[in-house]
Formats: C-alpha cells, sequence, structure tokens
C-alpha cells in the first residue's frame, strides 16, 4: 500500500517504512496527481480534501492531524467510501498555554487582576472546556457558550453570546468553523456581534480565522468597541490584513497549538487511526521523545503569570509575524515547537503555584 504525508508533520518520519510505501511532500504538492495511486492520506488543515483532490483516487482513509476538519470535504468522501479522522484534543493543552501567556502579558502591563474579570468562552470542546477551567481555577469568573452542548446536556451552565457580549471583560473563540446550518460560526463575531459589546473586552481568537469578520474587527477597533485583539488565527490566509495586524495587540501565525506535546499526540492519534484502519500492527505507537523544556528558574516565581510568560514567549511570536508578515506560512511551517506547562510543574506544583498567585 502506500500512504501520502505532509511532510511537515512532526515525528512522523519513518513509521510506516515497513508497512508501506511512504511519499512525504508539502502540502503544496499534495494534489490530484500526487495522491491517485494512494491508499491513505496523512494531512495537516492546509490541504483540502475534496473532489478535486481525490476524484479518481484509490484513497480510501484521510487521517487529519488536526482538531479542526473543515478542510474535509466529509459529504464528498461519505459519497465516495473514503473514510476520515482527526485528533481531538491533540493539542489543546497548547492552546490554553496560548492563551494563558495572553492574558498573562496583557494582565502585567494594564496593571489588572485576572481573578477581577469575566472570561466569556464561546465553544466548550476540547479546547474551550480546558480554556474555561484554567480560567476557574485562575479565579475568573467564566461564561460557558456553546449551543450545540446546551442542547444536548440542558441549558444549565450556558450561556447565550448575547449575555457573553453584554458581561465579558474577555471573549474567547474556540469552536470549530460552520459555514452553514443551526450552529454557522462562519462570521459568528460580525457587526451585530462588536456592536452588542458592553464592556470594551479583549478579544482572543485562536480557533478559525472566519469565525471573526476582519471588516467588523477593523470597525469595532476604530470605533471603541474592544480594548485589545489578540489574533492566532486569521481571514485569507497566509494574505493576513496588514491593517488589522498593525491593529492587534498580539498577533501569531497560526501556532497556537503548536506544541511539542501537541504535535506528538496529533502524531499518535493519526498513526494509530491508519492503523486499525489497515490493520498494519501500529495501534500502540508512541512518540518516544520530545525536546527539552526551557531551562528557567522555578524556585523563583512567585506569580502564575510569570511562569506562563517564562514558559512561553507570545510576544516573540508576535514580533516576528508583525516585521514580517510575508513570511507568514514559513513562520507557521517552520515553528520551532515550545513545551506545554506540564512539562515544568507537576499537578501539585501547579496549583501551589496558582495559590502563591491568588
Amino acid at each position: 500500500m502506500k500512504i501520502v504525508i505532509d511532510s511537515y508533520i512532526p515525528y512522523i518520519k519513518g513509521v510506516f517504512d515497513n508497512q508501506a510505501e511512504t511519499l512525504y511532500l508539502p502540502f503544496r504538492e499534495i494534489t490530484a496527481d500526487a495522491v491517485r495511486d494512494a491508499d491513505a492520506l496523512i494531512v495537516r488543515t492546509r490541504t483540502r480534501c475534496d473532489e478535486r483532490l481525490l476524484a479518481g483516487s484509490k484513497v480510501k482513509f484521510i487521517a487529519s492531524a488536526t482538531i479542526g476538519y473543515d478542510h474535509i470535504d466529509a459529504a464528498y468522501c461519505r459519497a465516495n467510501g473514503i473514510e476520515w479522522t482527526n485528533a481531538p484534543g491533540c493539542n489543546a493543552l497548547s492552546v490554553v498555554q496560548y492563551v494563558a501567556s495572553a492574558l498573562s502579558l496583557l494582565s502585567l502591563r494594564d496593571g489588572f487582576c485576572l481573578a477581577d474579570k469575566t472570561l466569556g468562552v464561546v465553544g466548550v470542546g476540547a479546547v474551550g472546556s480546558q480554556v474555561a477551567a484554567l480560567a476557574e481555577r485562575l479565579g475568573m469568573r467564566v461564561l460557558l457558550n456553546d449551543p450545540p452542548r446546551a442542547r444536548r446536556e440542558g441549558p444549565d451552565g450556558f450561556v447565550s453570546l448575547r449575555q457573553v457580549c453584554e458581561e465579558a471583560d474577555i471573549v474567547t473563540f474556540h469552536t470549530l468553523l460552520n459555514r452553514e446550518g443551526e450552529d454557522a460560526t462562519y462570521y459568528l463575531a460580525n457587526a451585530d456581534f462588536f456592536g452588542a459589546l458592553r464592556r470594551k473586552p479583549i478579544i482572543v481568537n485562536a480557533a478559525r480565522g472566519e469565525i471573526v469578520e476582519t471588516k467588523a474587527l477593523l470597525d469595532a477597533i476604530d470605533r471603541g468597541l474592544v480594548s485589545d485583539v489578540v489574533l492566532d488565527c486569521w481571514e485569507h490566509e497566509p494574505d493576513i490584513d496588514r491593517t488589522l495586524l498593525e491593529k492587534t495587540v498580539l498577533a501569531t501565525p497560526h501556532i497556537a497549538g503548536y506544541s511539542a506535546d501537541g504535535k506528538a499526540n496529533a502524531a499518535m492519534q493519526s498513526v494509530r487511526a491508519v492503523s486499525r484502519f489497515f490493520g498494519l500492527g501500529l495501534d500502540d505507537w508512541t512518540v518516544e521523545s520530545l525536546p527539552a523544556p526551557y531551562v528557567i528558574d522555578l524556585n523563583r516565581l512567585t506569580d502564575v503569570r510569570e511562569f506562563f510568560l517564562q514558559t512561553y514567549d507570545i510576544e516573540a511570536d508576535s514580533r516576528r509575524l508583525k516585521e514580517h508578515p510575508e513570511h507568514f506560512e514559513q513562520l507557521r511551517s517552520n515553528y520551532p515547537f515550545r513545551r506545554e506547562s506540564k512539562a515544568y510543574l507537576d499537578e501539585n506544583a501547579f496549583n501551589r503555584l496558582i495559590k502563591k498567585s491568588l
């Protein structure tokens, strides 16, 4: 059998060498011709898996090493007998680290206490639920907005998007991108959304670029409806809006989930999924080693915000993109993976640091 693999997916090279012919290609070279005789694909969000790519191919299975799956045409795959999987939750803690670092930086810069703020989490899935859990541990009031979950589980514990707009000091987006239907999230943050804001919140988007309408966000910034904007995801990547880039306080090239730990999880889930589907005997495969975490003096930390910023320097990532927005894709594809918080502190030590901070 033959497997085509995105060459930018780390930790996976050589894993299938004894089971299949493997072809590693940069995403731009994963074309219809390249996959025509492939049995399986392992891709990222940059590869649109639809009729244009898959028609006339032998592909039976697609594994996406990502949480999101809006790049997979599920209807076409279903109609043509192609099964697929994503990697839910693989980089959730990496995104939590990103949000924590961003809010820590703004809190220290502007002199506010996180425990005094209300956080609105829009999309409470694998990522949003972890963001909410950390925020609660930091003493924040948390509003959860997730209509699909509210319908399944009942309304208790969930709020409307209108309530988020009226009460949140910070709004962070963690939804999937759905372009249509009852739970459409395309342009969820549009002119109506920004017009309903009451507290000039910080806006954070670490989900999908098209969830936030660029034009509406720019207008909201100009009208003073928001205080600060932190963007990791953009419309029209990699050709991002330069005016919006200039007006963000923190701007990064879609790397919120790019920790070494998250990438290892994604690789493991993808390899195991392909193995189970084709019976390749790699159902328990794991990544054997990860890069060492940065060297920091944990004993000198007295504030959990310092911990988040020392273990992930979000400002450096933002500076690189702001200086060279034309390098968006290179910065993303060649990102030096950071380690997540758990590589530095176990749960008990982390809890002690939080208590010391509050």
